[in-house]
């Protein structure tokens, strides 16, 4: 018989169990004076759980498993010390049922097909039915895993399973849907609390010998981060340091002394991470620097590759900083940089002032919406051919197919902004991109108006004596050839789109110049810019870039 160090595999080929009283009926290592605290302190009957009170009502699954009133298969989800195991227990020793206990760790497909043909032979000759218990479940292959689906489905074996990952992502959905899944949540401090004192005061833990001070037991309720397994160890730990002290009291410098570092709730491969990368995230969008101060660091204790955050820096130093602050990005990749240059445990500096750049810097998504909005256009096929004067006119042949013939070189310009179609025909007067009013992005939104209607040739904001410019209509289309027609093009070398002698650029158009005046103010701004057709803007709604964390 295998074993490891929280219970004994059952009998594969299912042997007799061991009689009552020899501690291994139940398929677990026997509870003696010198067990573990938390093993010595398992619940004996369901009313001694604590926690999970939303599985523990009249009639919930949970009581019909550990009743036996039903033989239904389930899988136990929770994180570490929310009592996976101690219902297993119950389910073990609550009911006539044969129980068998194997660990994923160890456990392969030959044991778990030795198990369902004992417990075949069994059903057959009228024996009790079996439960298999199976803990990490989400360490078996999907082999491993497919071997059990036909006994869980003619109930063969009635299966419990527990694991402390995602089911969705790491039990197969065959097995998945054959089982009723049950969520166990973390104990909150007041439980933990609870265990500790009991744990204290009961015979099978320290029997009264010693007396838990306020604080001590504080330190361990904030240590065990609502695993109560980490309590309690954590408790046997400073019960030790103080009988070698010679103390009939834990206080806090005891307690302190026996386990100083705390059970940091992250699983690289699991929910954790992206749980917290998404709070991290989600932290620095909203500004409050602490918070994702707090985050990093979690990151950095539990062991995160640096390189990971490093990425998600650069990434949310576009997506959500963007143009309101554009050195957040330079800041971001130099962190990046440092991290591959200076490595951890130093890197952690960079991070950490990259993250307050980013928490505190002003933000404007427009990036992320502009492009977002852009390619749920191209997806949804808009756009036409390149317009013939944006072509490539470098090759042999080109002028011939009339490729580069019209364009206009802005720098011939005096602004370095003329009119000019630079889209496909189906997207003129389309607008992608919209800057907000925060930080250095308030400046691009006063200037952008002015430089879309220069480039698309539109006549400037008429003004009446008594009133500011009055803002454009929205929704405003205009083809970019309506420039005045008294403007005469610049003469063009159309093989190589540049002009052919310097200086002999064409004037600039009335209406350009027009537009060339004073910058409009903010409010102004606001309202020259212009809109796409409705169907486009319904489009962009839809059509945001999920990059990165911007979607979580």
């Amino acid at each position: 018989m295998q074993s490891d160090a929280l219970f004994s595999l059952g009998e594969p080929a299912g042997a007799p169990s061991a009689p009552a009283g020899s501690g291994g009926a139940d398929g677990f290592t026997e509870v003696g004076p010198d067990s573990p605290l938390p093993v010595r302190m398992r619940p004996a009957s369901l009313d001694e759980l604590v926690g999970q009170e939303h599985l523990l009502a009249p009639g919930a699954p949970l009581r019909q498993l550990v009743s036996g009133g039903a033989p239904m298969s389930v899988i136990l989800w929770g994180p570490p010390g929310s009592g996976k195991t101690t219902i297993a227990h119950l389910v073990a020793r609550a009911t006539d049922r044969r129980f068998v206990a194997m660990s994923a760790l160890s456990a392969g497909v030959k044991d778990v097909r030795a198990v369902i043909d004992a417990a075949r032979r069994q059903r057959r000759s009228g024996g009790p039915q079996t439960v298999l218990f199976i803990d990490e479940v989400h360490r078996f292959s999907k082999t491993q895993q497919d071997s059990l689906l036909a006994a869980v489905e003619d109930r063969t074996v009635t299966l419990l399973a527990a694991t402390t990952e995602n089911p969705y992502f790491s039990v197969i959905s065959p097995l998945l849907s054959r089982c009723v899944l049950l969520t166990l949540q973390p104990l909150d401090d007041e439980a933990v609390r609870g265990l500790l004192r009991r744990a204290v005061a009961d015979e099978r833990g320290l029997g009264g010998a010693l007396i838990l001070e306020p604080a001590a037991e504080d330190h361990l309720v904030r240590l065990a981060a609502g695993d109560v397994r980490k309590a309690l160890t954590a408790l046997e730990a400073a019960a030790a340091s103080a009988g070698a002290l010679g103390t009939g009291r834990i206080d806090l410098a005891t307690a302190e002394q026996a386990v100083d570092v705390a059970a940091v709730r992250y699983d690289r491969d699991g929910d954790a991470h992206y749980d917290v990368i998404s709070a991290f995230i989600k932290s620095m969008r909203g500004s409050d620097v602490d918070a994702a101060l707090h985050w990093l660091a979690r990151m950095l204790v539990a062991g995160e590759d640096a390189r990971f955050i490093a990425r998600r820096l650069v990434i949310f130093a576009s997506e959500d900083v963007g143009m309101a602050d554009p050195s957040a990005l330079s800041v971001a990749t130099a962190a990046a940089h440092a991290v591959e240059y200076v490595g951890l445990p130093e890197a952690q500096l960079n991070l950490a002032q990259a993250v307050i750049h980013m928490a505190t810097a002003p933000k404007s998504n427009s990036a992320t919406t502009a492009i977002g909005a852009a390619i749920a256009d191209v997806r949804a096929g808009r756009g036409g051919p390149v317009p013939r004067g944006l072509r490539d006119a470098h090759y042999a042949g080109a002028r011939g197919l009339g490729h580069g013939a019209g364009y206009r070189y802005p720098h011939d310009d005096q602004r370095g902004v003329l009119t000019q179609q630079y889209v496909p025909d189906d997207l003129v007067g389309t607008d992608y991109y919209q800057p907000s009013q925060h930080g250095g992005e308030r400046a691009v939104a006063a200037r952008l108006p002015l430089l879309r209607r220069i480039v698309r040739g539109l006549p400037a904001p008429a003004t009446r004596p008594d009133a500011s410019p009055r803002p454009e209509a929205p929704g405003t289309r205009a083809d970019a050839s309506a420039a005045p027609a008294e403007a005469p093009e610049p003469r063009v070398d159309t093989s190589g789109g540049r002009p052919a002698a310097p200086g002999d650029s064409a004037e600039t158009s009335p209406a350009a110049t027009q537009a060339s005046g004073p910058a409009p103010t903010a409010a102004a701004a606001d309202g020259d810019r212009t809109a796409g057709p409705p169907e486009a803007g319904a489009e962009k709604d839809g059509g945001r870039v999920a990059a990165g964390e911007g979607q979580q």
